[in-house]
């Protein structure tokens, strides 16, 4: 039996120009990450086109076989893709937990999965990174609000807004900082998520 990598990188790509042609985009729809990748250009959600119909896939367990939303979901695209249907999957950038071996690949499994598998799992097009950024920045322009002398009155104690980062590491969970002096911020309890659970990804 093949594994999941070994059936991705046997899979014959195509240029993404060529399956945006299949859904009626043009090159100025797309914001290229190479052959293989691209964004699709935000003002296209005030299109005359009429609305499509959603499917969402959520909160499944997988299987013993390890089938969960992700394989379901492009399972589902690829049967409804072979009915003749305009069908387009969107799911979420993964964290980098199956990068380390500590959960299964965010790309599917079997041939129900996406490519380029090595690519999704590392960044992709790098929107989690720019989440995680974002979320710290806030995170530190509250602690920078409490060093300059707190003028907003905020109880360190009572702060919910937590640090992020992608890896789900438990040992960060709940941690004590701004220790080393005055000048190194205010020692309060805090804690990072993972970035995927952050209140910015929420948004």
């Amino acid at each position: 039996m093949l594994s999941d990598i070994v059936i991705a990188q046997a899979a014959k790509m195509l240029p993404i120009a060529k399956v945006a042609e299949k859904l009626g985009l043009t090159d100025e729809d797309l914001i290229p990450y190479g052959r293989y990748k691209a964004k699709i250009n935000h003002k296209l959600i005030h299109s005359d086109r009429p609305d499509g119909k959603l499917i969402l896939m959520t909160a499944i367990s997988p299987t013993p076989a390890g089938e969960g939303k992700t394989t379901t979901s492009v399972g589902l695209a690829d049967a409804l893709n072979a009915m003749g249907k305009k069908t387009m999957l969107c799911l979420r950038e993964p964290s980098l937990g199956p990068v380390f071996g500590v959960k299964g690949g965010a790309a599917g499994g079997g041939y129900a999965q996406v490519v380029p598998m090595e690519d999704i799992n590392l960044h992709f097009t790098g929107d989690i990174h720019a989440i995680g950024t974002a979320n710290n920045l806030l995170a530190a322009m509250i602690d920078n609000s409490i060093q300059q002398g707190n003028p907003l009155n905020i109880d360190p104690r009572r702060i919910a807004w937590k640090r992020c980062m992608d890896m789900n590491d438990r040992q960060l969970r709940f941690i004590v900082d701004g220790l080393g002096g005055k000048v190194n911020g205010t020692p309060r309890e805090d804690g990072f998520d993972i970035t995927v659970a952050s209140e910015v990804m929420a948004i």
